[in-house]
């Protein structure tokens, strides 16, 4: 299907990505501490929840980063220069990159990655329609596994990643080193990326943005049970676990648990998972950081930190980081 003329068709990897997503869940829930992939929330529906959880009073994140974005976007474009092609990494609906695709000096390219590929279509066709001399360029991809970008109409002057919404906090800190290795080898010499992470704060304020008084990030974690029973012959009851998202002050980060209310045997393709009652399962890890503590992993990903900008009460940071 045919985007328009400044645009392709997603590439995609669907078939290789299901088994390995499929690995992934057994491997979690055969752990003591079960875990599953947070990558799995963002099937259509999921998506769609997320979208509305960043419309939250309680969700201070997208607001406050789109605040600096509006504040700061011609800056941020400044840094990257004419003719750079912009990688944007889970791309979502695309609402942040348009702020920066304003300001930027003859953009030679946008390509946005992102696992749900009816999502990523959507927002392509769109973003391919309101700017028409931009070729959007979108990869149905899992952006933590490495990355074979399109062929490109146009040469570029810099590469740039662009991964806005505090995603990296959802890695573990070796995760990260190794993902931030990844991107700076991917942007190249002369690359650079722009990235967003949340910052630490009152405990009450973060715990608040994860278990919204409307229950929509319920809904949004307890959905990750349909995507199994979807995806992977699961027979999860979801009105049999709750959701409770709580802040680990040592380890710096929000934990969001689908805890069992009962004991029970479920299943995923076939093989049987043993829980007890009150047993939770983690399905996401939310970290904050410092700022100290972002150029600490910047500098082990291979990036230096160049400019940082944040909201007023210091909540979020947007920084624009360069391959060492």
């Amino acid at each position: 299907m045919s985007l328009s003329s400044n645009a392709v068709s997603p590439r995609g990897t669907e078939s290789s990505e299901h088994g390995g997503a499929l690995a992934e869940v057994l491997e979690g829930l055969a752990q003591p501490r079960k875990h599953l992939p947070c990558k799995l929330f963002y099937d259509e529906r999921g998506s769609q929840l997320f979208e509305s959880i960043c419309e939250l009073d309680e969700y201070y994140l997208t607001r406050t980063e789109l605040a600096i974005m509006r504040a700061s976007a011609g800056e941020m474009a400044r840094c990257m220069g004419p003719h750079a092609l912009l990688i944007e990494l889970g791309s979502g609906s695309s609402v942040k990159v348009r702020l920066l695709l304003d300001q930027l000096v003859s953009p030679s390219g946008y390509v946005p990655i992102d696992i749900s590929t009816r999502h990523l279509l959507a927002s392509a066709r769109a973003l391919a329609k309101d700017y028409p001399d931009l070729p959007v360029l979108p990869v149905s991809a899992d952006y933590m596994q490495p990355i074979e970008l399109p062929e490109l109409p146009r040469l570029h002057r810099r590469r740039v990643a662009y991964f806005p919404g505090s995603t990296i906090g959802n890695l573990r800190l070796e995760q990260a080193v190794a993902f931030m290795r990844g991107i700076a080898k991917l942007v190249g010499r002369g690359g650079a990326m722009l990235i967003g992470a949340d910052l630490k704060k009152d405990r009450r304020v973060l715990e608040r943005a994860y278990n919204d008084a409307a229950g929509v990030t319920a809904e949004f974690n307890l959905n990750l049970l349909h995507v199994l029973n979807l995806r992977f012959q699961g027979d999860f009851v979801p009105s049999r676990f709750e959701h409770l998202a709580v802040y680990d002050e040592v380890r710096g980060r929000i934990e969001m648990r689908l805890i069992s209310k009962e004991e029970q045997r479920v299943h995923v393709s076939g093989q049987p998972f043993d829980l007890a009652k009150d047993e939770w399962i983690v399905t996401e890890y939310s970290h904050k950081y410092s700022l100290a503590e972002l150029a600490a992993l910047a500098e082990a990903g291979g990036m230096q930190v160049r400019k940082i900008w944040t909201d007023p009460l210091q909540r979020f940071s947007v920084q624009y980081l360069e391959v060492l």
